[in-house]
């Protein structure tokens, strides 16, 4: 009788693990063919960039075209371009008491790659300018200007006889970086100071004008030279207004 049972024990047993090992190799199996292959994880990485055939094209809606500037800024031979554009927001149309209707919506910049056959999105800021009819005090505002010369950007706020500002930025890491400030303050004809910053060899440089009093151009200067520290560099896309912006104080 002991016999018996001990012959029916191991007939299940044997059964059952034949089982167990069928199920793991199923279950195996399963695995296996459920595992991506590389072509599969990478297959839905790649976006394509749309390419558009004129830059007006990239102007969103609630925007019209304000300035242009052309350059090469990417350094491939090719010419490209970058579009001020302007909000057309009707409330920020106001009624200046002296200067009569002043449109007060702020500008923007869409920075284009010219790819030949059209033109692909680089950087996009689209409200990082204050208008062009801001107030002045007793002087005008600062004026904007652009410039793209050897491969990089220049965005400047010139101030007549008070001076002016510049920021030196390149195009890399797929974002226009800041590596360069530039500024003066003046008083008419006399240069009270002279600011530069590197931002890539960390250097600020400050000139100051010890004789200011001056008025034939006498102008005495002493330097300063600093070390800023490490940093990351700013990108022109994530600066939310200009008019806020002090790189030589902050940086």
């Amino acid at each position: 009788m002991n016999k018996l049972f001990n012959n029916v024990f191991t007939i299940i047993l044997l059964l059952g693990i034949a089982s167990c090992n069928k199920t793991k190799e199923k279950t195996g199996a399963v695995q296996v063919s459920e595992m991506p292959t590389v072509e599969e994880v990478f297959e839905g990485d790649t976006v394509q960039a749309e390419i558009k055939k004129k830059p007006e094209d990239f102007i969103p809606k609630g925007y019209i075209p304000f300035d242009t500037i052309t350059g090469d800024f990417n350094k491939d031979g090719l010419e490209d371009y970058i579009l001020i554009i302007k909000g057309t927001d009707k409330s920020k149309v106001v009624q200046d008491e002296y200067r009569g209707k002043l449109d007060r919506n702020r500008r923007g910049f869409i920075a284009l790659i010219n790819k030949n056959n059209g033109y692909e999105l680089a950087v996009k800021n689209y409200s990082c300018f204050s208008s062009e009819n801001e107030e002045g005090g007793v002087y005008y505002a600062p004026e904007l200007d652009l410039e793209i010369k050897n491969g990089k950007l220049y965005i400047a706020y010139r101030h007549g006889r008070y001076g002016y500002w510049e920021y030196t930025f390149r195009y890399q890491n797929n974002d226009f970086e800041l590596i360069g400030y530039d500024a003066s303050s003046n008083h008419g004809p006399v240069t009270l100071t002279e600011t530069s910053i590197n931002f890539l060899t960390r250097k600020k440089i400050v000139n100051q004008n010890v004789n200011e009093n001056t008025y034939d151009g006498d102008e005495i200067f002493e330097k300063t030279e600093t070390k800023l520290p490490q940093n990351k560099l700013l990108r022109l896309s994530d600066i939310s207004d200009f008019d806020e912006l002090d790189v030589s104080d902050n940086r």
